[in-house]
Formats: C-alpha cells, sequence, structure tokens
C-alpha cells in the first residue's frame, strides 16, 4: 500500500507467494496441536467445546470426523489451486491437517471428502463461520490477529440510512433498470450529496455488509454523507465487460435519473465508481470512456488481463478485457483518484498490481492495497472503508467531522 501520497510506493518489495505463506507442518505428532482428549471419541462430538479450525499464533489446526478415502482442504478462489491433505488419526475416523500461516489473514475453504474414487467438496462442519456469496457459502478461516473489522457491524451506528427503489428508463438496454438507493440517516433533499454508483450493490448489501459498513463510516466521520446506486446487471458477464451499452446507461441514463430524483453535488469529485472482479472492468470501463465524468474509482479484485500468454487458459470474456486493456492510453488523464486492491491469495494479483502501477503513470493518484485474503465478497467488504476513504478525499475535507469514536479507536 501507499503511504497516502500519491504516489504507489513499495515497489522494489519482495513479492510473496501464496504457496510460501502457507505449508503443511511436517514436523512429525510432536510439533502438532494435540486435540482435546473428548474430540477422540466421535460419540460425544456433541460435547466437544473446542472452536474449530483450531488457531493459534503463525498456524492453524482442521479437523474432521468420517469414514473416508482421503479428505483434503481446498482453498476456494484460490491458493494458486492449493489442496492440502488431512491425515488420519491412527484408530480413529478422525483427520487432521496443521498449517503454518501468517497472522491476520482470513481465507475461504472447503473439505474435498474422497468416496469410492470420487470427491464431494463441503463446508466444514464443525466450523460455524460461514461466509456467504452469490453461488452459496464456504466455511472462513480466521487466522491468528484476524478481526472482522467493527465498522461493518449493523447497530453501531445511533441512526441508519434506508434503501429505496428508482426504475430508471433505458434505451441501451431496451427497458426499465431498477436500482436500489442507498439514503442517508437524515437525509435532507435541500441538501447536496457526493454520489457513489456501486456495480452489484445488492451483493453488497446481501454479502458484504454495505449498509451498515455506510451508516458506520458515515456517522463516524470517515465519509461524508453520500448517496449511493446500488445497480446490478442480469448478464453481467457481457454487460460489464467494456460494453457500449453499459457506458451509456450509466453516463446518459442512470446519472441523470439520479440527477433529476435527488440532490447530487456537482463535480467529478463528488461521483465515484464501485466494483468488485468484472465489476471493477465496468467501473473503470466507464471512466475510461467517459473521462472526467467521474472523479474517482474503488477497483477490488478487478478481472483484468495484461499477459496475452494468460488467454489461452482464461475464459474467453477475457479477450474482451485485454481489448479494452490495450485501448486504454497512459497519457489520458481520465480520472482523479483511484483505490486499487486485490487479495494476495488470488489468481489476479499480479494483473491488479499492474493496473495499479498503470494508473499512477497515466497521472491517477492511485492507492494500492493487498489483503491476505482471496476472491471473496469478505476481502472486498473489508477494503470498503480504504477506498471510499481514498476517492472521497476531495468532498470528506469539506465535511465537518464528528467527535464520536468507535471501539477500536478506543481500545
Amino acid at each position: 500500500m501507499t503511504d497516502g501520497n500519491d504516489s504507489l510506493g513499495g515497489a522494489t518489495a519482495r513479492r510473496v507467494s501464496a504457496r510460501e505463506e502457507f505449508v503443511v507442518d511436517e514436523r512429525g505428532p510432536m510439533a502438532t496441536a494435540a486435540l482435546p482428549a473428548n474430540v477422540r471419541r466421535p460419540r460425544e462430538i456433541s460435547d466437544v467445546t473446542a472452536q474449530f479450525p483450531i488457531v493459534e499464533p503463525g498456524a492453524v489446526t482442521f479437523v474432521w470426523q468420517g469414514e473416508a478415502e482421503s479428505v483434503w482442504l481446498r482453498h476456494f478462489m484460490k491458493l494458486d489451486n492449493a489442496a492440502f491433505e488431512l491425515e488420519r488419526e491412527a484408530g480413529t475416523d478422525w483427520w487432521r491437517l496443521r498449517l503454518l500461516v501468517p497472522d491476520r489473514a482470513r481465507f475461504e475453504y472447503k473439505f474435498d471428502i474422497v468416496r469410492n474414487g470420487h470427491g464431494e467438496w463441503i463446508n466444514d462442519p464443525l466450523n460455524p463461520k460461514i461466509a456467504t456469496d452469490p453461488f452459496g457459502g464456504n466455511s472462513v478461516c480466521e487466522t491468528w490477529g484476524y478481526t472482522v473489522p467493527d465498522w461493518t457491524m449493523p447497530g453501531l451506528a445511533s441512526s441508519v440510512g434506508s434503501v429505496e427503489q428508482l426504475a430508471v428508463e433505458s434505451h441501451a438496454f431496451k427497458g426499465n433498470r431498477d436500482v436500489g438507493i442507498y439514503l442517508p440517516a437524515g437525509h435532507d433533499d435541500s441538501l447536496a450529496y457526493p454520489l457513489v454508483i456501486i456495480h452489484d450493490g445488492y451483493d453488497y448489501i446481501d454479502h458484504a455488509s454495505l449498509v451498515p459498513t455506510l451508516d458506520n463510516l458515515i456517522e463516524r466521520g470517515d465519509l461524508p454523507p453520500l448517496i449511493a446506486a446500488l445497480t446490478q446487471s442480469p448478464d453481467r458477464s457481457v454487460e460489464y465487460v467494456d460494453d457500449p451499452r453499459h457506458v451509456t446507461y450509466v453516463t446518459e441514463e442512470l446519472l441523470p435519473a439520479l440527477e433529476a430524483a435527488f440532490n447530487i453535488a456537482p463535480g467529478a469529485h463528488n461521483r465515484v465508481l464501485m466494483g468488485a472482479s468484472l465489476g471493477a472492468v465496468a467501473s473503470l470501463s466507464i471512466a475510461a470512456r467517459a473521462p472526467r465524468l467521474f472523479g474517482g474509482v474503488v477497483l477490488k479484485s478487478g478481472s483484468f488481463i495484461f499477459n496475452q500468454r494468460l488467454l489461452k487458459t482464461r475464459h474467453e470474456l477475457f479477450e474482451r478485457v485485454s481489448a479494452f486493456i490495450d485501448s486504454m492510453s497512459e497519457h489520458e488523464r481520465m480520472l482523479h483518484r483511484a483505490f486499487v486492491s486485490c487479495g494476495r491469495y488470488e489468481g489476479l494479483v499480479r494483473e491488479n498490481r499492474r493496473m495499479a502501477a498503470f494508473l499512477h503513470h497515466a497521472g491517477v493518484a492511485t492507492r494500492y492495497e493487498e489483503s491476505r485474503d482471496a476472491h471473496h465478497w469478505g476481502n472486498w467488504r473489508d477494503q470498503t472503508r480504504a477506498g471510499l476513504m481514498w476517492c472521497l478525499q476531495p468532498a470528506l475535507t469539506r465535511q465537518p467531522r464528528p467527535n464520536k469514536k468507535y471501539p477500536e479507536e478506543e481500545a
């Protein structure tokens, strides 16, 4: 990450691969964390009081019970396609794996249970922590020192915002589009508000704690009171990949509709685009095709591609992503500020590093951050505060900061 100025910084720092950070502890039974005695008796599983997986500084022990040919831990999207095999405890149907891991990390995983030569991926039945996404959910491992940010929690803000519906007529898509509108607590039509357009906005609500996050950050003074437009695409693999229809929809239909319905603060510095994965591609496409209309972009785990050789192993949509990136010019400053983030344990990390460098060299004030996480909504949740604070900094300087402190500030 940067030191808060307009340069990327840290360019010479050694990059650590995910494989180097996750290592099976193979030093023998004396070096591994012992299972509680009652865990060894399968009939007493309901009496187990230990929290699984067992987390300690620098290590995590995973446990599964049952009959199988083999049991594997699979990091979900992805740890260099890593799979780690659990070892069966002699004379029992308990399986165990101790991994040496970095502290303050978070990742999602499943067990792959192999029977009769076929594997079945399941969530960890002994782990109550589940993260949801549009495809279901995964078990979550939080290593030593990681905590879910307090500012994502509901119930902290003394007053909360609301989400309304706005129907936007779209000639580009030949029909109406329903857009969610987040309005801050105490919304006043006589006041002008900065605008954030969030791709996959309802997924942010369902899987990334968007509403309590905005409520908390606004009350805390980290963000100015703002209006957020929550878009959702019925065909994001087409519409989000530099589709001219989507650019037209956002810039010539959605934005005017928002300005007609709400008091949106004027000026590009008060308009920000945000998205994750293909949503990041869509956000950057709009910024590139309508330069200086938006002041900032928050790009999380963008599905970018610079290396042409990777196209052979990627979905065909990446050919369109590659063509879009090739069309971008470093010589045109399309916007003022960009926040780029990526999980260290996902396959897109190198491409996002290059995108941050590209924007920096194009004259965009760019901040880049890597988290010890992967291509998950939990990761994108954790990056919301830093991303919006960076891109809305010009608008924030015009707002008074309240004195209220939150728990992590008082600790």
